[in-house]
């Protein structure tokens, strides 16, 4: 499965296909393939069919078994996926991220209450997993534990923990992974993104993109601020601060269903607005909000439209919108003393210079972008190679230890038009807060 030169496989299982990369020592992509999930598309609300990420999965892995160049064999497989996200290991439906048990409170809090939910439903002897625990199961790996990342707390009832990109057993043979590759312990894919991204330098921040996104900015660990969302770095002595949103890239994708329109077509016309959308103004909330609000009842908003807008208006104000929401992250996290020097961009949101330009322009701040977008399995793909024995797992390396991806960096060009629609979208903002019913649930750390 694997070319002459020894490779490692990183997997991103995301919102709607699992990712599947070959990356060789010095951490370039050799080969790259996707799997997406059947029948996703009837899915309750915060389910899934755990039998459709298996498929995913060995699609993805056969993908990439044809496209790397000869035969040969993986020294290791590293899984990551979107989480919080439970799964009952012996049968019966997952509970994803979208799934209202816990969702106000910290990842911890909800991934116990998504267990109580499949107590309730199966009995309280059912055994649960998290997704890429579960996945490594299907593969072969050892099951009853729980990979977390170093400085997560466990998790009760999800079995023994084990360290991400240590040891979790080997494949079986299954899905085209020769038996006895070693399988590397998980994490989530925030996580693995930053680690991919280098985010372990003060000042360094990451936007995952995908069909969320977000803003993880590096600080010194004594300087997290107190009662912010926060992470542990791949390094000791820093930590990630800042917080997910909930649906910038699906914002985009909801648009150009609902138009009927190419997202390629859709960025094209984008790129004929100027800034400011000409007036017109998005609130992404499509399914609530995370950071900096966590107000998963608000909903999106289209302010200013006018018959004289179009498409190309309503692109452009999506495309600013999200960046927006990036900007009043990092200007809560500015407010506790912490800046963003520079930004790296990842997922499909990445692969739009229009997007990641306007992402610079409305933060100031220079935007990195990498040549492989997809930094979720590019960061599964460091796990395995932990395992492999390339590179240390995360809290026992440093700065340097890992290979860096090759990017290009976009210069801020700020405009006048940006702050009047960064002023106008918090202020849209906290005018659709004021209309819910109850006051904000406070959010814990993780």
């Amino acid at each position: 499965m694997a070319s002459a030169v020894p490779v490692v496989i990183g997997v991103d299982v995301g919102t709607g296909s699992a990712r599947a990369l070959a990356v060789d020592p010095d951490g370039r992509v050799l080969a790259r393939a996707a799997g997406p999930f059947p029948r996703r598309d009837r899915w309750a609300p915060g389910r899934a069919t755990p039998s459709a990420w298996r498929s995913g999965l060995a699609t993805a892995l056969r993908g990439l078994a044809a496209a790397l160049p000869q035969a040969g064999r993986p020294v290791a497989l590293g899984l990551g996926s979107q989480s919080p996200t439970t799964v009952p290991v012996v049968h019966g439906d997952a509970l994803t991220v979208r799934h209202p048990a816990g969702v106000t409170g910290s990842p911890l809090e909800q991934h116990h209450a998504q267990r109580d939910v499949l107590r309730a439903e199966q009995g309280p002897d059912v055994q649960v997993a998290q997704l890429w625990d579960w996945l490594n199961g299907e593969l072969g790996g050892r099951t009853g534990i729980q990979s977390r990342w170093p400085g997560d707390p466990a998790l009760d009832g999800y079995g023994d923990v084990v360290p991400t990109g240590h040891r979790v057993g080997e494949a079986d043979g299954t899905w085209g992974v020769p038996a006895g590759t070693p399988l590397a312990g998980g994490a989530q894919d925030a996580y693995l993104a930053c680690w991919a991204a280098a985010t372990v330098v003060p000042g360094r921040a990451l936007d995952p993109g995908g069909r969320t996104g977000g803003l993880a900015v590096a600080v010194d660990a004594g300087r997290r601020p107190d009662g912010m969302y926060a992470m542990p770095s791949a390094v000791p002595g820093v930590d990630i601060v800042g917080g997910p949103v909930a649906a910038h890239g699906l914002m985009f994708e909801w648009l150009a269903r609902t138009l009927g329109r190419d997202e390629a077509e859709l960025l094209a016309l984008a790129a004929t607005v100027p800034p400011g959308a000409r007036g017109v103004t998005v609130l992404p909330f499509l399914e609530g909000e995370r950071a900096p609000r966590w107000r998963p009842e608000l909903r999106a908003e289209v302010v200013g439209l006018g018959s004289d807008h179009g498409p190309a208006e309503l692109a452009r104000s999506v495309l600013e919108g999200t960046a927006y929401g990036l900007a009043h992250i990092a200007a809560d996290l500015a407010d506790a003393g912490v800046g963003v020097d520079v930004m790296m961009c990842g997922g499909s949101p990445a692969r739009s210079e229009l997007w990641c330009q306007i992402k610079a322009d409305v933060l100031g701040v220079p935007v990195e972008v990498p040549v492989e977008t997809d930094l979720a399995a590019h960061g599964a793909a460091l796990a395995a190679g932990s395992v492999a024995g390339w590179w240390p797992a995360p809290a026992e390396g440093h700065a340097g230890d890992w290979p860096c991806l090759a990017t290009r960096t976009l210069e801020p060009r700020p405009d006048p038009a940006y702050a009047e629609g960064y002023a106008r979208f918090v202020a849209l903002g906290d005018a659709a807060v004021a209309r819910l019913p109850h006051p904000p649930d406070s959010h814990s750390d993780s």
